[in-house]
C-alpha cells in the first residue's frame, strides 16, 4: 500500500519549509507532498479573502488532483504548521478525506483575547482618521509601519492588501470548539519557548483531541517542524 504525508506549510512559509522533515524522511515508504498554499511561494493569491474554509477546499481539490493519476491503494497522513494546522484541523474535522493520522506542529487555530489586537485596531481606526487630513496622508505608509512594528504584526505588515484581508479571516476564527470531533490518532509537536503559537495551545489541544499524544521541546521556538524533523520523522516512521 502506498502511503502520502500532505505537509501543510504556516503562514509566510511555502513548501521549502519541510525541506528538513524531506531529508529526514528519505528512504521511508511515503510520497511527501508539499504544495505552496495560495498567496505564498509560487501559488498565486486567491482573488477574494480566503477564511479557514477556503483554504481547506483549496487542499482538498489540490490532493484530489494529485491522487488522481496514483492507481494504487492510499493512506494519507496529514501534517500541519501553524496556519497549515489550522488547515490541517478543519480537514480531519471534515472527514472528507481519509486521513490515518493527524500530526499538529505548533498549530494555530486557537483565538485568545488579545490586548496587542484591541489596542492595535484602535489606534488604526484613530491614525485613519488623521491621516485622512491632506497635510497628513503621505505619513500613513510610514505610520502604519511603526504601529505594526511595536505589536510585532510583521505577518500582516509584510502581506498585500489582498492576503492582510485574507490573514484578518483566518486569524479571527476560533477553531477549539472543533478540536473534540477529531477521532483521527493526533500527535502535536511544540517548542517550549514558542511565542507566536504559545505552548499552552498545544496543552489544549491534547486535553481536547482524544487520545493525543504531546510533545514538547525545551528551547525550541516556532520552527519545531525544522528544528526537530529528525525525532518528528522518526514518530512518523513508527506509524507508517
Amino acid at each position: 500500500m502506498s502511503h502520502i504525508l500532505l505537509c501543510l506549510h504556516g503562514w509566510g512559509g511555502s513548501k521549502e519549509s519541510f525541506t528538513e522533515l524531506r531529508a529526514a524522511l528519505a528512504g521511508s515508504d511515503s510520497t511527501i507532498l508539499t504544495p505552496d498554499l495560495p498567496g505564498f511561494g509560487t501559488e498565486p493569491e486567491p482573488s477574494s479573502p480566503f477564511s479557514v474554509d477556503d483554504y481547506a477546499d483549496w487542499a482538498e481539490h489540490w490532493l484530489a488532483k494529485q491522487l488522481s493519476i496514483v492507481n494504487d491503494p492510499l493512506s494519507i497522513s496529514l501534517l500541519g504548521h501553524s496556519h497549515g494546522g489550522r488547515i490541517a484541523i478543519k480537514l480531519a474535522v471534515r472527514k472528507k478525506i481519509t486521513i490515518d493520522h493527524l500530526y499538529l506542529c505548533a498549530a494555530a487555530g486557537i483565538r485568545h483575547p488579545s490586548f496587542k489586537r484591541s489596542t492595535g485596531a484602535f489606534f488604526a481606526k484613530i491614525g485613519k482618521a488623521i491621516f485622512a487630513l491632506p497635510l497628513l496622508k503621505s505619513l500613513e505608509p510610514p505610520a502604519r509601519k511603526i504601529l505594526y512594528k511595536l505589536l510585532r504584526e510583521h505577518d500582516y505588515e509584510r502581506a498585500s492588501p489582498m492576503m492582510q484581508r485574507t490573514h484578518a479571516r483566518v486569524t479571527s476564527e476560533d477553531l477549539t470548539p472543533l478540536l473534540p470531533a477529531i477521532t483521527v490518532p493526533t500527535d502535536i509537536f511544540w517548542g517550549e519557548n514558542d511565542t507566536m503559537t504559545p505552548v499552552a495551545d498545544g496543552r489544549t489541544m491534547h486535553d481536547l483531541i482524544k487520545g493525543s499524544v504531546l510533545h514538547t521541546f525545551p528551547g525550541v521556538r516556532h520552527r519545531v517542524h525544522r528544528d526537530r524533523a529528525a525525532e518528528i520523522s522518526a514518530i512518523i516512521r513508527n506509524h507508517l
